[in-house]
C-alpha cells in the first residue's frame, strides 16, 4: 500500500509540473529566459549561430579538465566550453552538489524557445568542450597518454530540478568525438576584392550570372557565380579556395531517458547521480578530443492555453571532471561546499517593508536558519562555520561563529545534520536583530556565510552571499521565476495572495511579474483587487481597480507596478490579486525555490481553494507612505510632502501646521479610513478640522495645494 501511494504521489507531481491541469491550476515552463536574452544581447549573439561555435577560438585544454560551474554565470566558461546554448545558473537545480549547475532545456542561446520546437523530440541544447589534449600530458614531465593511463570522465546529472520534467521520449546524451581518417569538404573560403580587378573601365558592369574566377593567390580552378549588378568601386566577396578537413563523428557513449525528479530519486536514492566513464578506445587519444552533452526536448502540441507555449524538459549537469590515473571508485573531491542559495533571516519573507520590521522585529526574525553543507571528500574534515552581516551604506553589523565540528563525507551522511555540534553549522541561530533606523525608509544587509576546514596548509574554503532587503514591499519570492502559474476557468475566476501587516499601514499598489509569452498572447485585462480577511481566507473585496492590463517593465525580471488611484489604509491580514475578464490565464511568474502555496488562493466558482502547487508567486504589495519601486539602496521615491497636524492623536479637532497651506484659499483636504473609504472632504481655506464624529481608529489625511500633495496619518481616540 505504501509503494502504491508513493507512486500515485509521483504521478500527481508529474501532472503538476508538466503544465497539465491540477484541479484548476496550471504550471508551465517559461517562454523566454530573460537572463539569457539580456546576456546574449550584451555579447551580440542574437544574429549568430552560437549553438556550438564560440566567438573566440581557444587553445586546446590541458588535463585535468574540471568545471563545477561556480565561476561562470549565464553562459559556460568559453575557455573550457564551445558555445552558448546552455544556461549556467543557481535557480533550476534541486539540492545540487554545489551552488551552481549547467541546465540543458528547450531554450536557445538567445533566450527563446527553439524555433523548431515541437511535440516530437528535437535536438535542443549542446554543452560541448573546446578541443582537449588527450594525446599528452605536460606535468610533471611531457609524455604521451594512452588507454593504459586509466582516463575517466565523470559528472553529476539530475532531471527536472525545480523546473519541468523531461518526458519519457526526451533524453540526455553524452558523446565523444573522433576522426575517421577521411578528409571531407568543409566550406568555401572567400576573400573581399575591389570590383576593378574584373572591370576594364568605370563604365563597365558585372551582370547577374557572370562567372568570377578566383583572384591571384587563390585556387585558379575556383569560381563564383554572381547574382547582382556590380559596378566600379564596389567591394565583392568571391570564392578563394575549397577547405577540406578531417572528418569527425560523434560516438554515443551514455544516455538517460526522461523522467521526473521523484522517479529519479526513487531509483537512485539521491538528488544528483554521479556517472563515471572510462575512455578505453585509443581513437580518442588525440590533440583534438572533445565530448559533449546534448538533450532531446519536446513541447506540448496542445494549443490551450496559448499563453503556455514554453520551455521545459530540463536537465542539470555539475562537477564535470576528466583526468588520468583515475578509477571507477574515484568519486570524491577534496571540497567543502554549500548547496542551495543562502536563506533569508526573515521568518516569512525574502523582503519586507522596513517600517513593518521595526514595529515587530523579534516576531519577524527566524530563531535559526537552515544551511546545506557537504563534505565531498572521502575522509572526515574538522570544519569551521561562521557568518557576518554588514549594512549597505550603513554602520550596523554583527557576526556569528559556529566553532568547529567534524563533518563526515557526503556519500556517507549527506548534508551536515542539525544534531550535536553540527547544529551550530547547519542550523545556526540568528544572533542579532537588524538595526532599527527610524530615519531610513529602506535599508539592506549583505550576509556572508563561510565554511572551511582547520588545515594550516591547503585549507578548503567556500562562501555564499545573501542580500537581506528591507524595502517598501513584501516579497515571498526571490525575484526569479522558474515556472509560470495560472488558474483555468472563464472570466470571473479570482486569485488572491495573503500577506500580514504588523501594524496598520498604507497600500500604494501591487507589483506583479507576468511571464512574457510568444506574441504577448497573455496580454489580457483584469481587475486588480484587495480583500480583507475572513478566518484565514479572502473575505470582502475592499478595493477594485477595473480594466488593468497585463504589462511588463524593461530590465531583468522587472516587476510592473500597478499603483492605486488613492492609497488604501489597511491593517492585519490582507489579500491582493485579481479577477480575470477572460477564460485564458495570465501566466504569472512562480518562484519554485520558495514554497508559499498555503498563501495562494483561487476561486473559479463559489468557494475559495488553497493552491496545491509548491512555489511562491511573483506578486508584491507596495506598503508605506512613500512609493519606492526599486530593490536597490539608492532609491528614487515618489513621495508626498509631510503634512503637519497637531494634536495627534486627537479626540475632536486637529490643526494644519504647514504655513503654505494655512495661507492658501484653495486647499483640497480629504480623510480616508483604513479601508480606503472617503470619510471627510473640504475645499477652500482650511485650518482647524473637526473629526469628533469619526469613530476611533487610524486615518490618512491628504491635502492638495498648488499641485503639491501632502499626507499624514491621524489617530482618533
Amino acid at each position: 500500500m505504501l509503494k502504491m501511494n508513493s507512486r500515485l504521489c509521483l504521478i500527481f507531481l508529474f501532472l503538476q509540473i508538466s503544465g497539465l491541469i491540477v484541479g484548476q491550476e496550471y504550471t508551465t515552463g517559461l517562454q523566454f529566459n530573460e537572463a539569457v536574452k539580456m546576456e546574449a544581447k550584451r555579447l551580440g549573439l542574437e544574429d549568430k549561430n552560437t549553438r556550438s561555435l564560440s566567438v573566440e577560438r581557444n587553445d586546446a585544454v590541458l588535463l585535468p579538465f574540471f568545471d563545477d560551474f561556480t565561476t561562470s554565470n549565464i553562459f559556460p566558461n568559453q575557455k573550457l566550453w564551445d558555445g552558448y546554448s546552455v544556461f549556467v545558473n543557481r535557480d533550476f537545480p534541486f539540492m545540487p552538489i554545489n551552488n551552481g549547475s549547467a541546465t540543458l532545456d528547450a531554450i536557445d542561446s538567445t533566450g527563446n524557445v527553439y524555433p523548431n520546437a515541437s511535440w516530437i523530440p528535437f535536438k535542443a541544447d549542446e554543452l560541448r568542450t573546446q578541443c582537449i589534449r588527450l594525446d599528452s600530458i605536460f606535468n610533471p614531465v611531457p609524455r604521451q597518454l594512452s588507454p593504459a593511463d586509466s582516463v575517466y570522465l565523470s559528472f553529476f546529472y539530475q532531471p527536472q530540478g525545480v523546473g519541468d520534467a523531461p518526458q519519457l521520449n526526451d533524453s540526455l546524451l553524452l558523446e565523444f568525438s573522433r576522426e575517421t581518417g577521411q578528409i571531407i569538404f568543409s566550406h568555401v573560403d572567400s576573400v573581399q576584392v575591389p570590383a576593378e580587378i574584373y572591370l576594364q573601365s568605370q563604365s563597365d558592369t558585372i551582370w547577374p550570372l557572370d562567372t568570377l574566377w578566383a583572384p591571384m593567390g587563390c585556387n585558379p580552378e575556383v569560381f563564383t557565380i554572381n547574382y547582382k549588378i556590380i559596378v566600379w568601386g564596389d567591394i565583392i566577396d568571391v570564392a578563394c579556395d575549397s577547405i577540406f578537413v578531417p572528418e569527425i563523428i560523434w560516438d554515443p557513449i551514455w544516455y538517460s531517458e526522461g523522467e521526473t525528479l521523484d522517479e529519479f530519486r526513487e531509483v537512485w536514492g539521491q538528488n544528483m547521480k554521479q556517472i563515471s566513464i572510462p575512455i578505453l578506445d585509443s581513437a580518442y587519444y588525440n590533440d583534438k578530443f572533445r565530448f559533449r552533452f546534448r538533450n532531446y526536448a519536446s513541447v506540448s502540441n496542445n494549443n490551450y492555453p496559448p499563453s503556455w507555449k514554453s520551455n521545459g524538459d530540463q536537465w542539470n549537469i555539475d562537477y564535470v571532471y576528466l583526468n588520468y590515473n583515475r578509477s571507477i571508485s574515484d568519486t570524491t573531491y577534496r571540497v567543502l561546499t554549500f548547496s542551495q542559495r543562502a536563506p533569508s533571516f526573515l521568518k516569512d519573507y525574502e523582503v519586507m517593508p522596513y517600517s513593518q520590521y521595526r514595529y515587530s522585529p523579534l516576531t519577524n526574525t527566524k530563531p535559526e536558519i537552515k544551511m546545506y553543507i557537504s563534505n565531498l571528500d572521502d575522509i572526515e574534515h574538522n570544519t569551521q562555520y561562521s557568518y557576518e552581516v554588514s549594512q549597505v551604506n550603513g554602520n550596523f553589523g554583527f557576526q556569528y561563529d559556529g566553532g568547529s565540528c567534524n563533518l563526515k563525507p557526503f556519500y556517507e551522511v549527506g548534508f551536515q545534520e542539525c544534531i550535536g555540534c553540527g547544529a551550530a553549522h547547519s542550523c545556526p541561530p540568528v544572533s542579532s536583530l537588524f538595526s532599527l533606523d527610524y530615519d531610513r525608509d529602506t535599508t539592506s544587509y549583505i550576509i556572508k556565510h563561510f565554511i572551511s576546514d582547520s588545515s594550516d596548509q591547503n585549507s578548503i574554503v567556500d562562501s555564499i552571499i545573501y542580500r537581506q532587503g528591507f524595502y517598501n514591499y513584501y516579497a515571498y519570492d526571490d525575484g526569479t521565476p522558474e515556472l509560470g502559474w495560472g488558474v483555468d476557468g472563464a472570466g470571473g475566476a479570482m486569485v488572491a495572495y495573503q500577506f500580514s501587516l504588523n501594524m496598520p499601514d498604507t497600500l500604494q499598489g501591487v507589483q506583479i511579474y507576468f511571464n512574457k509569452t510568444l506574441n504577448d498572447v497573455n496580454e489580457f485585462y483584469f481587475d486588480l483587487l484587495v480583500w480583507n480577511d475572513n478566518n484565514g481566507r479572502p473575505g470582502e473585496i475592499i478595493h477594485r481597480m477595473e480594466g488593468r492590463k497585463v504589462k511588463w517593465e524593461e530590465g531583468l525580471y522587472s516587476f510592473y507596478p500597478y499603483l492605486l488611484e488613492e492609497p488604501l489604509m489597511l491593517s492585519g491580514t490582507i489579500y491582493v490579486g485579481w479577477e480575470k475578464q477572460q477564460k485564458d490565464n495570465m501566466n504569472v511568474g512562480m518562484d519554485a525555490n520558495n514554497d508559499r502555496h498555503n498563501r495562494i488562493f483561487y476561486k473559479t466558482d463559489i468557494d475559495w481553494q488553497t493552491s496545491n502547487v509548491s512555489g511562491a508567486l511573483l506578486i508584491r504589495p507596495i506598503i508605506g507612505t512613500n512609493i519606492i519601486l526599486s530593490t536597490h539602496d539608492h532609491l528614487s521615491p515618489i513621495k508626498n510632502s509631510k503634512l503637519i497636524i497637531f494634536p495627534n492623536p486627537t479626540s475632536d479637532v486637529f490643526t494644519i501646521g504647514n504655513y503654505e497651506l494655512s495661507v492658501d484659499n484653495d486647499v483640497e483636504l480629504t480623510i480616508y479610513n483604513i479601508f480606503g473609504q472617503l470619510v471627510y472632504s473640504e475645499n477652500g481655506k482650511v485650518n482647524q478640522i473637526d473629526v469628533s464624529r469619526l469613530v476611533n481608529g487610524i486615518y490618512i489625511v491628504k491635502a492638495k495645494s498648488n499641485n503639491k500633495y501632502y499626507s499624514a496619518k491621524l489617530l482618533v481616540n
